[in-house]
């Protein structure tokens, strides 16, 4: 091997230390200050936007990048300073799969049909959970981060699978034909979890031990009804008609489960991945067909202004239709169809790459708005203010 070659492939391990990569600019059109965390050219992002990406005292932003051939997850200092490694899985992990502990000590995430977790200052790796051959999505908590949730293919069927972060349980509670993705634990109770079946219909709530399985919202697939989360510590879900409005969703308490109330519109515009505040006032959403920007919406009121303009190239093909994809335009697209959606497909041109999505989120302060651009030619981390907005 060529000693250039070498020097690259002893550069990346675990723990690996590298200099910062963030600059400071200004968007040009609202004037948000901006700090471009990443600029190795290679393609960067931080965790899914259901999750923050930020410890909790805002002194570390983690992120997956491929920049060492395979996906591995880093954490770079913020608002500016060095960037360390925080895996090395010789084949590479699931980028958009981690979600950080509630004391901000661990990184938990998920790779080849592991759930994990890597201590963020020894980078001790532990295993939660293991089904061989499986394939996993991304991690989410519950509020007090003893339960976590992921969704699975594994022996041609699909599955929820509930553990104890501590590695001491771990049932798969619910089985289906169906895809089934971004399951969530409600912040309010921690019994219960939201979760998406694809396609059509979308919504769906369960109990942690697998009853009361219940479909919160009858449509079809010409609705295309998509990120749904919940919207603060109470029972009620916000949600995407794409491309038309922004709405909430009221839950009553109910046995098994709680059951739906009432839907309004909170907002008639083109918002695609949203995250709400944790008191489920302001709402973060990136816009596509048309781009707008990164959006604050007003829960109550519905009006909202432009944070700053990514410029991400927003690809995939389905997002250009009000429906959901079906068999025929993955099959047009010559995607496998052998992953957990696309949260682990090689590449996804009908709803991605998602890489190319800003996916905006909220620092654990909310002060910062995380986000992707490819405007550079290859997907860079960032943040903006929202302060000063």
């Amino acid at each position: 091997m060529p000693k250039a070659k070498v020097v690259m492939a002893l550069a990346f391990r675990k723990g690996a230390v590298f200099p910062s990569e963030a600059k400071e600019m200004r968007d040009e059109r609202t004037g948000a200050f901006i700090v471009q965390l990443t600029a190795h050219e290679s393609i960067n992002h931080h965790l899914y936007p259901l999750t923050c990406s930020t410890t909790p005292e805002v002194g570390w932003v983690i992120f997956a990048s491929n920049r060492s051939g395979t996906w591995q997850f880093y954490k770079a200092r913020f608002p500016q300073g060095e960037i360390v490694q925080l895996t090395d899985d010789p084949q590479g992990v699931n980028g958009y799969s981690g979600h950080i502990s509630p004391d901000g000590t661990e990184l938990l995430f998920t790779a080849h049909g592991e759930i994990r977790a890597v201590n963020l200052e020894t980078l001790r790796e532990r295993t939660i959970a293991r089904w061989d051959g499986a394939s996993l999505g991304e991690v989410n908590l519950s509020k007090s981060g003893e339960w976590l949730v992921t969704a699975m293919k594994w022996q041609g069927r699909n599955y929820l699978a509930v553990a104890k972060t501590d590695g001491s349980k771990a049932d798969l509670i619910f089985e289906s034909e169906r895809t089934l993705i971004h399951p969530q634990f409600c912040p309010a109770d921690e019994t219960l979890i939201e979760y998406a079946q694809d396609p059509a219909p979308r919504m769906w709530l369960i109990r942690r031990d697998g009853s009361g399985n219940t479909c919160l919202y009858e449509h079809g697939n010409d609705e295309f009804i998509v990120h749904e989360t919940w919207l603060g510590e109470r029972l009620e879900l916000v949600f995407v008609h794409w491309r038309f409005s922004l709405k909430r969703m009221t839950l009553r308490p109910a046995e098994p489960v709680p059951q739906p109330s009432g839907i309004v519109t909170i907002a008639e515009l083109n918002a695609w991945h949203i995250a709400p505040n944790k008191s489920g006032s302001l709402i973060v959403c990136d816009t596509n067909h048309p781009d707008i920007g990164i959006l604050l919406v007003e829960v109550q009121t519905g009006q909202w202004r432009t944070l700053c303009y990514p410029q991400a190239s927003c690809q995939g093909t389905q997002w250009l239709q009000t429906r959901y994809a079906t068999k025929e335009d993955f099959e047009r697209a010559g995607k496998e169809d052998w992953a957990l959606s696309w949260m682990e497909a090689k590449v996804d041109t009908v709803y991605g790459p998602q890489w190319t999505h800003p996916h905006p989120s909220w620092s654990a302060d909310e002060r910062w708005v995380i986000y992707d651009s490819d405007v550079s030619g290859t997907t860079q981390v960032y943040a903006a203010l929202v302060a000063e907005i």
